[in-house]
């Protein structure tokens, strides 16, 4: 999952939000120099990319993209379904996106001392961007993508996957529903756990 689902997931705790959000930044064991709540969050993110990698429905949707994108598959089908997250975010939380949205970068801003510095760097952007509510529409999407593509050196051919996004996406909507569901229930039994 991109960063949208991954901030929804961690529920209304702000260590547990901001661990989920900076995981990838963490290495190995190095979780544990951070307080409790952010190491919560840091193992609460390890556990949904776990369970997504390995869920079939999410599979369905790596593999439709495949052949065109190899590895990319699985950086792009995360960013389609945090579209489908936030174009449905109604259904799924009752305070607007756009509100949701500008609380997390306030939050992310009176914690700035503790996100690595890769963070620090790409938090500007993200917010002067933008990017969590882009991810709404297709054209949001196409942008991200192309972003990432340049940071593959253009070898990555993501800005290419809107194209389908387009044709199949009854298909992603529905896999990212059903899957969602189950990464929801999931998720709030491994926090019960933490």
């Amino acid at each position: 999952m991109n960063f949208l689902a991954h901030i929804y997931l961690s529920g209304e705790d702000e260590g547990i939000t901001i661990g989920n959000f900076i995981a990838d930044g963490i290495k190995g064991k190095q979780y544990l120099k951070y307080p409790k709540k952010i190491q919560k969050g840091i193992v609460l993110h390890r556990f949904i990319d776990s369970f997504t990698d390995a869920h079939p429905t999410v599979r369905l949707s790596t593999a439709r993209l495949h052949k065109k994108y190899g590895h990319y598959s699985g950086v792009i089908v995360d960013i389609l379904y945090d579209h489908f997250l936030a174009k449905n975010w109604n259904v799924y939380h009752p305070q607007p996106l756009e509100e949701y949205v500008d609380d997390f970068y306030e939050m992310l801003r009176a914690n700035f001392e503790l996100l690595p510095t890769r963070i620090q760097r790409m938090m500007p952007y993200m917010i002067s961007d933008n990017w969590l509510l882009s991810y709404a529409s297709i054209q949001g999407i196409s942008t991200i993508l192309t972003q990432m593509n340049i940071r593959t050196k253009k070898r990555s051919k993501m800005n290419f996957a809107v194209l389908e996004l387009e044709e199949f996406y009854t298909e992603f909507e529905a896999e990212f529903t059903s899957f969602f569901a189950e990464l929801i229930t999931a998720s709030h039994q491994k926090l019960s756990e933490l």
